[in-house]
């Protein structure tokens, strides 16, 4: 007997067994519980990727002395807390993919007193999952999915400071493309390192982020995006 074979008729023997209901409601909310866990370590890493760019931008700002290379060490540094948040944030998706598989697939029949809606494999799928946990996301497109959501505004802050910077402390005033490129260069710093620093970021970002826009899709529809009705809160 199958899985959907067992829950098509009427009434669905696991929505009357107390239970079932209860063992199930208790691991929605241990699961739940996970994903929030996992949800506040992703924020803890966008607090220090903020508070070390807004530091060193202070000091970039407050003492003319310090080269601009200083933005060098800013991007490493951000880029090597992205990495981290994006390794936590497979984690957190794939909790969060158990937890919605019992939202659509437990709670909601629960909540419209339908049984018929329990058909389906999901109960072996979440099953196989807590055998051997896997993730949901490539590394690839978790990178790419933090770098929308907070770091794409950290990283434009980063390059705009490092561009006023080099207009503000050059020695000689930047008239031309050719000036700029000239101020790059710092002691044994050769320009072209600083160029394919700063203008390698900006490719990386904005092709990051257009992976991101065709690839997936996210976790909440927006208004508009969807044909379910929309709630008057």
């Amino acid at each position: 007997m199958t899985d959907s074979d067992d829950h098509s008729g009427a009434t669905s023997p696991h929505l009357k067994d107390p239970c079932y209901v209860t063992a199930v409601s208790h691991f929605y909310r241990g699961e739940l519980g996970r994903i929030m866990v996992w949800r506040q370590r992703l924020d803890v890493t966008t607090t220090w990727a903020i508070t070390t760019s807004t530091t060193i931008i202070g000091v970039a700002f407050s003492i003319r002395d310090v080269p601009h290379i200083i933005f060098f060490f800013n991007l490493a540094l951000v880029w090597i807390m992205l990495w981290i948040e994006a390794r936590r944030y497979r984690f957190y998706d794939a909790f969060r993919g158990r937890v919605r598989m019992l939202e659509s697939h437990f709670l909601v029949p629960m909540i419209l007193q339908s049984p018929k809606i329990l058909d389906g494999e999901w109960r072996r799928l979440v099953c196989e999952d807590l055998i051997l946990p896997s993730f949901k996301i490539s590394k690839l497109e978790a990178v790419a999915r933090r770098m929308k959501r907070n770091y794409v505004f950290i990283f434009a802050i980063i390059l705009v400071a490092w561009t006023l910077k080099i207009f503000m402390h050059t020695k000689s005033p930047i008239r031309s493309f050719g000036d700029f490129y000239a101020a790059l260069a710092v002691e044994h710093l050769p320009s072209w390192l600083a160029f394919v620093v700063y203008f390698g970021t900006i490719l990386v970002v904005f092709g990051l982020i257009i992976f991101v826009v065709r690839t997936s899709t996210e976790e909440v529809s927006e208004f508009g995006n969807t044909n379910s009705s929309l709630w008057k809160i």
